[in-house]
């Protein structure tokens, strides 16, 4: 078979999983009567109801569709991708789908059931023990397997159609068409590549709406001190530990300037909002979801003391089951420091420092 006949089957493939797969659901949030705020309504899109899992899925046939049609990608290509564990579950479910070796390049402190899905989908995995060395490890596992590093912090802004194309944008305003506030004030996201903040960004600019763009931050993370200073050569020293969001060092595919806020978000936060948003959503959600209802709060808050009105959009970007060590108490007590219930208990107060 030749090069073209396979890319030709293979894209059959890809858009043969996209026409099965159903859109995901935009949740509206019903909040406790003590932090309701009247005329602002909040909606949270569920993207852990792909097939892999988590919002990456979108980004992972992105990057595919982006590598095949660019020529990097052809039959038998080793596929190399550097990740903190749910674009690679992504991209090993799509490496299974076209038939394609795959593996991942991950930080040792991975939650060890994003490694056995990884593993599930048949990729093989590396770790290293500092969330800095991905890079060099994947550039290199690469080029010792002749195959192509799929590089999602420097590929996640451009293979994406922000323009349309059911992107996430595109999704998110046709579901709120028919709301009270069908042009949300606000979006909320994390931001890991920056390719989720871009797109949104893009998006409203193209079509001439006036929603803004939010990221919430989580600790030792440069985004948000990147947002606010724009100095590009910002690092820190260790990673961070809510998984999927923040970086230590501006990712190439973070676009500043399609951002119009930066919220910081502590750890223990995070942690204390994924509890919250579990008990409000009736199953368990992950510690990104958390930043993003911590920011989704404050902003709430700001418009209730500004009397303004209008709708809140953000995502529930994964399963909190991949994270059961995060529910454990006495887990998180000796790896982030004992005080989540105090954290939640001021959550449930309506303090949102």
């Amino acid at each position: 078979m030749d090069d073209r006949s396979w890319v030709r089957n293979t894209m059959l493939k890809l858009e043969g999983d996209y026409r099965r797969s159903a859109d995901t659901h935009l949740i509206p949030l019903m909040l406790p009567e003590s932090l309701t705020v009247p005329g602002v309504d909040i909606y949270f899109k569920d993207e852990s109801t792909h097939p892999s899992g988590s919002l990456k899925h979108r980004l992972a046939r992105s990057l595919f569709l982006y590598a095949i049609c660019n020529g990097w990608i052809h039959e038998g290509t080793t596929v190399v991708e550097a990740s903190s564990g749910s674009t690679a579950i992504s991209e090993a479910y799509f490496a299974r789908l076209t038939g394609l070796p795959f593996y991942a390049v991950v930080p040792r402190s991975t939650a060890h059931h994003k490694i056995e899905q990884i593993r599930f989908y048949g990729g093989d995995v590396h770790f290293v023990d500092h969330p800095g060395q991905i890079y060099e490890q994947s550039r290199e596992l690469a080029r010792q397997t002749n195959g192509h590093f799929m590089d999602q912090f420097t590929y996640a802004e451009r293979a994406t159609d922000w323009r349309g194309n059911n992107n996430i944008a595109e999704s998110v305003f046709r579901q709120m068409e028919n709301e009270r506030y069908p042009e949300p004030a606000w979006i909320v996201v994390g931001a890991g590549t920056g390719g989720t903040s871009a797109t949104f960004g893009r998006f409203v600019r193209y079509q001439r709406l006036f929603s803004r763009i939010a990221i919430a931050d989580p600790e030792n993370s440069v985004f948000a001190d990147y947002v606010d200073s724009g100095d590009i050569s910002l690092t820190c020293q260790n990673g961070s530990r809510i998984e999927g969001i923040g970086r230590p060092r501006v990712e190439p595919s973070f676009i500043r300037e399609t951002v119009d806020r930066a919220i910081r978000v502590s750890d223990l936060d995070s942690l204390a909002a994924m509890r919250l948003m579990s008990q409000w959503t009736g199953r368990r959600v992950g510690p990104s979801t958390g930043t993003n209802l911590i920011g989704v709060l404050r902003l709430m808050r700001e418009m209730q003391q500004d009397g303004t009105q209008g709708s809140i959009v953000s995502l529930i970007c994964d399963s909190g089951d991949r994270y059961d060590h995060l529910y454990d108490d006495a887990w998180v007590d000796a790896h982030f420091g004992q005080g989540l219930q105090d954290h939640i208990d001021r959550l449930n107060k309506g303090i949102f420092a």
